[in-house]
């Protein structure tokens, strides 16, 4: 039996990339405390112990046994998630899982139902849908001070495709491409600012590298049952970097050297494939290095809100309004803890049974969403939605 008041122990399988990602955030928020990871590679589970004192395992069955485990954070590639979701919830475990849920449709719908049935929570993050610009976003167009949201455009062009990739990364089929990886983020946030419940997809993709054989570009519109729509553009292939309209801050809240443009592209010049998958794997935790302490808030890339009595732009700063007559900055402060907002909606599910918007039943929304791109750009037709939910916390008897 926990209690409220202790931090959450939590195990984490997965020590790679998303986990370093998310490692700042667990050294610097005491509300979790990391007691066990699972992960085949030896060094990173000695790393992992050598640093937090927790156990390692080298398969998640094992650690789905340990009782001082109570919630898991799933970091594993993305067409591991469905297995490990069905372990973990098997277990009475709390998840949160990494973006995407899932890839296929089926194994999401087994996600949702795998939580429910063992009556666990199950959370989709991190994903810039936590991004604490966007939250405040939410918190005024829920007010209704501006009326109701008619449009939101969200667009972002980076290098993506270039940086180092394993090779399952690049087939569409097993989660690669922008879409899974990056395309969930802005459907993530234009469905939290429209409500939750689109209706519809009409979208082209690019697939313009025979290199890297997946799809690297989108551009799509989303209609909502609220009323409004969503244009959502996204470049993995790009040489221009949208972060210049973002004060020139990165994706994870870095300042962007100058020197430092191409480099992804420089460092691919040389390498093969077993090359290239070996450079990824020095990006994982215990092989390569960490990142910084953010200066600035996270973001993904610029936002605009349209909304009947003003406009709404987001940067990693705050949020700027520009409304009838008067033009207004709001201020939203950098966080002590990184990606402190995902802690905060995995305390109130654990500690308190209140789960936030981004449920398994949400991830599952969003990634119908990537779905639906897909099969609109290949048939050129409008894709109905099915599965979609609304933007609602919720308190749940488990």
């Amino acid at each position: 039996m926990f209690l409220t008041s202790e931090p959450i122990r939590l195990g984490v399988a997965g020590l790679g990339r998303a986990f370093v990602l998310m490692l700042r955030t667990f050294q610097n928020d005491p509300r979790v405390k990391l007691v066990a990871a699972a992960a085949p590679r030896a060094e990173s589970r000695a790393a992992f112990e050598a640093e937090f004192g927790g156990r390692g395992y080298s398969c998640v069955e094992e650690m789905a046994e340990d009782p001082e485990v109570e919630a898991v954070y799933i970091a594993t590639p993305h067409q591991m998630h469905a297995e490990h979701v069905a372990i973990f919830a098997a277990a009475g475990k709390h998840i949160l899982v990494d973006k995407p849920l899932s890839v296929t449709m089926e194994d999401a719908d087994m996600m949702v139902e795998a939580a429910r049935s063992a009556g666990v929570h199950l959370i989709v993050g991190p994903s810039h849908s936590f991004d604490p610009s966007v939250l405040h976003a939410r918190q005024i167009i829920e007010s209704g001070e501006f009326g109701a949201v008619r449009m939101v455009q969200a667009f972002n062009y980076t290098d993506f495709l270039y940086r180092p990739r394993r090779p399952e990364e690049l087939r569409t089929e097993e989660g690669g491409g922008v879409l899974f990886s990056q395309g969930v983020h802005q459907i993530d946030i234009v469905r939290l600012l429209c409500g939750g419940r689109a209706k519809s997809v009409t979208a082209m993709t690019g697939v313009w590298d025979p290199e890297r054989p997946t799809e690297g570009a989108y551009s799509a519109l989303l209609d909502f049952e609220a009323g409004s729509f969503a244009s959502v553009t996204y470049s993995g292939y790009a040489h221009f970097d949208s972060d210049i309209w973002m004060d020139n801050v990165a994706e994870l809240g870095g300042m962007k050297d100058p020197a430092n443009y191409g480099e992804a592209r420089r460092a691919l010049q040389t390498l093969d494939s077993a090359a290239e998958t070996k450079l990824k794997a020095t990006r994982t935790y215990g092989a390569g290095t960490v990142p910084p302490i953010a200066q600035n808030n996270e973001h993904f890339g610029p936002i605009l809100i349209l909304s009947d009595r003003a406009d709404l732009r987001l940067r990693p700063g705050g949020i700027d309004i520009f409304g009838d007559t008067e033009r207004q900055h709001i201020e939203v402060p950098l966080n002590a803890a990184p990606r402190k907002t995902v802690i905060d909606a995995l305390e109130a599910a654990v500690r308190k049974n209140i789960a936030p918007p981004q449920t398994a039943a949400w991830g599952r929304a969003s990634l119908e969403v990537c779905h639906a791109i897909l099969d609109s750009a290949e048939t050129g037709e409008k894709i109905p939605l099915t599965r979609q939910c609304g933007v609602e916390f919720q308190e749940e008897t488990l």
